[in-house]
């Protein structure tokens, strides 16, 4: 384990201590789920983007226009 001295608002660690309290848990397991949350979301942002950069608009043209012009299967139609 490391630990790292952080300063944060006051408002989030009154939320933390709020959350910590509410799921019986210590601020720092608050703390430590918090960031590894926003560190995932970080990593699914820059494999969407590093996806979406070999895509091309001939490419999803393509995919697009062989996609049969049937009328939907029931219950999925548009209200």
């Amino acid at each position: 384990m490391t630990t790292i001295q952080a300063e944060i608002p006051d408002f989030l660690a009154t939320q933390a201590a709020d959350a910590a309290a509410r799921e019986q848990t210590t601020v720092d397991h608050i703390i430590a789920i918090a960031l590894s949350s926003q560190i995932s979301a970080w990593k699914v942002r820059d494999t969407v983007e590093q996806r979406a950069s070999r895509g091309s608009l001939t490419d999803l043209d393509a995919i697009l226009a062989a996609v049969p012009d049937v009328a939907p299967v029931a219950g999925d139609e548009k209200e």
